[in-house]
């Protein structure tokens, strides 16, 4: 069987194309060297393992002996998954989207010149002529002719596009402060945007816009306008219900391909699972709606039972496709149910999920809930116990059935950043639903990427699988890795993460931070050379790494009394507040970050034994409501060694744990009644006080 070069890598993505005739290089000194010594084009190849076109193009092209032929024959060809090398990624996708009028997508295919300028981009490519496109033997062959023909017009081409990428990342504008106006004005443009029928913002393909929806949250407490908590609601609630939600198994597939998130794409992230489980735990702190509470528990779960590594560590997707199939792992007909569920359950299962002969994706049926659970009780001649019981137990027998079907492809490699968010993830589910088994979770996730993702300077690596932990770190994995500490900390009161988060930022601080401007780069000072240093201020399908490093930044300045932490996080978000000014919904973790900033949080110290009846009497109160602009400390500062700033001089009273409601270290009377936490919650948390 033939082998590339690819065959020594560990990304599930490199290995599935390990095998393919065309002679695929990784991305390193090797290939680059090849270039330029020879005077080729680079083909440069970026997707990722659970992307359903990425695994049509290998079909239909890289694994055709003719088109491989091409390839092999006038370009040095590069393959790299987009999920360990976001540098690349980032760099390329936007000369592609520059290319083609703001069009971009996976597998994203660049050729280069041996300087690394971009010659030509495009995205899926078919393996022959079709619709009015020119199929890849075409444009293989083309990209080749003007490389040998026109090679000096080539060159000038790129270098001008090369040019005006370097251009577009170094004016971010000038620094502006940001605050309550552009807070407002965010409210305003995603209620201009927001879908009043189905929830979410703008039309098909609709991706679940959890960044968006923590922001709206805030804004709901903040400003006391009830559209903000109306999007939410509106949006968890139909997302929920739809097919992009797993209701056999938990968790959210990558995005909806319709407007009311009935057919998704089948592919699940383990950034999207985290991040939506935060929106729901916080909208369920919010409104103590049921469902939220529920659907937060099952994403949660869903990622404990089938995305968790042994070593602790968390996988990164599971495809959209399996046995070539795209979907056919999550879909039914009422023939499978049958199967799987004696009459009357199926009956239930049927009429509750929306299952029927005709289907509501390609003859086969996206499980969903298109109606009310009391309608479909009536209609069954049930009560609604009767009815969820009936559910409950039909699903997890349809589970059970599920596990014995041909499995997606799993992308097992643990990345550094992924993991940040869902530890955060899981310390909030424990914070806020008292489960340990999540706080267990997320220490050993963090013990995982501290051990094994670290290198013998102290700095971070990457990714992790089959036993080899590789590549430098990235902001987002500084970034999202000390926000999840932080809220470890706050969650189990273990002070050692929050020292450990502390030296994480002063990394960021000194590897990362422009000095001049005082944004982000998202590649340290010493990362390799590449076309130019990427940074960027707006969220994308994960929070913008600048605004979660300048989140981790403000909350460790008020945990450690520590100034300079403060005014690195104030000066990283002024530096894009022109661009906020313009469009303040595209920046979200950046205004969360401004409505902390604003007044400063409240400060919650609960002094006591950590784990001890008394002092969890108290947490459960506090976690009772919904504080988004809080720092919390949490432990007995008697014992020996370094105390956190907020828990000095505080004692427990009268021998019991005690709770200390402060803003700037000022506190008001300790608090050791559950029964008095409210009224000592509601004199200090309002914005403004």
């Amino acid at each position: 069987m033939h082998t590339n070069r690819l065959i020594g890598e560990t990304s599930p993505y490199l290995l599935q194309h390990a095998h393919n005739p065309v002679n695929w290089y990784p991305w390193g000194n090797e290939a680059l060297e090849r270039a330029r010594q020879e005077d080729r084009l680079i083909l440069l190849s970026i997707g990722y393992a659970a992307c359903h076109w990425c695994h049509v193009m290998e079909r239909e092209s890289f694994e055709d002996d003719e088109i491989a032929a091409i390839m092999n024959q006038h370009f040095v060809n590069i393959k790299v998954d987009r999920e360990e090398r976001p540098d690349l990624d980032e760099i390329y996708m936007a000369a592609t989207m520059a290319m083609n009028q703001g069009q971009g997508g996976w597998p994203m295919t660049v050729f280069l010149t041996p300087d690394l300028e971009p010659v030509f981009a495009g995205t899926y490519f078919p393996a022959g002529d079709a619709y009015g496109r020119p199929g890849f033997p075409t444009v293989l062959n083309a990209v080749a002719a003007a490389w040998r023909d026109k090679r000096a017009s080539v060159r000038d081409q790129a270098q001008r596009i090369a040019d005006h990428l370097r251009n577009q990342t170094a004016e971010i504008g000038p620094a502006m402060s940001v605050g309550e106006a552009e807070l407002e004005r965010a409210l305003d443009q995603y209620w201009g945007s927001f879908d009043s029928v189905y929830g979410g913002f703008g039309s098909a393909p609709k991706f679940p816009p959890a960044t968006g929806l923590s922001l709206l949250l805030r804004l709901h407490d903040r400003l006391g306008d009830s559209r903000a908590l109306d999007m939410v609601c509106k949006t968890l609630d139909c997302m929920g219900q739809g097919g992009i939600y797993d209701h056999v198994g938990g968790g959210f597939a990558r995005y909806s391909t319709d407007r009311h998130w009935l057919v998704p794409h089948f592919e699940k992230m383990l950034y999207d699972n985290a991040l939506l489980s935060v929106a729901y735990l916080e909208a369920y702190q919010v409104t103590q709606k049921p469902d939220y509470r529920r659907v937060a528990e099952e994403t949660l779960d869903y990622v404990l039972r089938e995305m968790t590594d042994p070593g602790g560590g968390f996988y990164s997707s599971t495809d959209a496709d399996s046995e070539g199939q795209e979907g056919k792992f999550f879909v039914w007909t009422p023939d499978q149910i049958a199967a799987v569920l004696d009459r009357e359950a199926a009956r239930v299962f049927c009429t509750y999920y929306d299952v029927t002969p005709a289907g509501n994706w390609e003859g086969r049926s996206v499980l969903n809930v298109p109606r009310d659970p009391n309608e479909v009780a009536r209609e069954l001649g049930m009560s609604l116990a009767e009815l969820m019981a009936a559910r409950d137990d039909a699903r997890r027998k349809v589970y059970a059935a599920r596990l014995e079907r041909v499995a997606p492809g799993l992308d097992d490699k643990v990345l550094t950043a992924r993991n940040g968010l869902m530890i955060s993830a899981l310390a909030a589910g424990y914070r806020t639903l008292g489960d340990r088994r999540y706080l267990l979770a997320a220490t050993r996730a963090a013990d995982f990427v501290l051990g094994t993702l670290s290198r013998p300077d102290g700095g971070l690596l990457r990714t992790y699988r089959a036993g080899q932990a590789k590549l430098d770190a990235y902001l987002a994995d500084y970034a999202y890795l000390s926000e999840a500490l932080i809220d470890l900390y706050e969650a189990g009161g273990q002070w050692d993460y929050l020292w450990q988060a502390e030296r994480l930022l002063e990394r960021v601080v000194a590897e990362f931070v422009d000095p001049e401007s005082g944004a982000c780069y998202n590649t340290s000072r010493d990362h390799e050379k590449l076309l130019m240093r990427y940074r960027d201020g707006a969220d994308g399908a994960t929070p913008a790494p600048n605004a979660v490093a300048a989140s981790a930044l403000a909350r460790a300045s008020y945990h450690l009394a520590r100034d300079d932490f403060r005014t690195a996080a104030r000066r990283s978000i002024e530096a894009y507040g022109s661009l906020i000014a313009r469009f303040p919904s595209g920046f979200a973790r950046s205004l969360m970050v401004v409505d902390l900033l604003l007044e400063g949080p409240v400060e919650l110290a609960l002094v006591g034994q950590a784990g001890s009846a008394d002092l969890e009497q108290l947490r459960r109160e506090v976690v009772k409501h919904y504080l988004p602009r809080r720092i919390e400390a949490l432990g007995d500062p008697s014992g020996p060694g370094r105390v956190p700033p907020l828990l000095e001089h505080k004692t427990l009273v009268d021998g019991k744990a005690a709770l200390y409601v402060c803003r700037n270290f000022a506190c008001q009377a300790p608090v050791s009644d559950p029964q008095d936490v409210a009224a000592a919650l509601d004199q200090s948390s309002a914005p403004g006080a």
